[in-house]
């Protein structure tokens, strides 16, 4: 499995019946992910914790991608933004199939905004 973060608005939104297009695609080239749930907490907490509304996570086997899927190291961090959290990550060029979607988490929030589980 892959892992993905989405915005719980635009996830709970987004049409049934079309493949999942996260904003970065247009903006990126590619849809973020991470190859392992606790490397997905480690992004949101550094990524996104100023965020403000609700996340999910999309459990994705990469098996029932129909866009290619590239392990790829990550981009260069932000000035202190710390070291990499991890070698290579999962990077999808294209929309997320739905049948690739296997599952969907609602991801858990502490009061101060820190990721905490799902």
């Amino acid at each position: 499995m892959i892992y993905h973060l989405a915005p719980a608005e635009r996830w709970h939104t987004w049409p049934a019946e079309q493949p999942y297009t996260p904003a970065e695609l247009a903006a990126d080239g590619f849809v973020h992910c991470t190859g392992e749930s606790s490397t997905m907490l480690a992004v949101a907490n550094r990524f996104y914790q100023g965020a403000p509304g609700g996340f999910v996570m999309l459990l994705i086997d990469p098996e029932r991608l129909s866009a290619p899927l590239r392990w790829e190291a990550p981009a260069d961090p932000a000035p202190n933004a710390g070291p990499p959290l991890a070698p290579l990550f999962p990077h999808i060029y294209g929309p997320i199939d739905r049948a690739a979607i296997v599952d969907v988490r609602e991801v858990q929030r502490a009061a101060d905004g820190r990721f905490v589980g799902w």
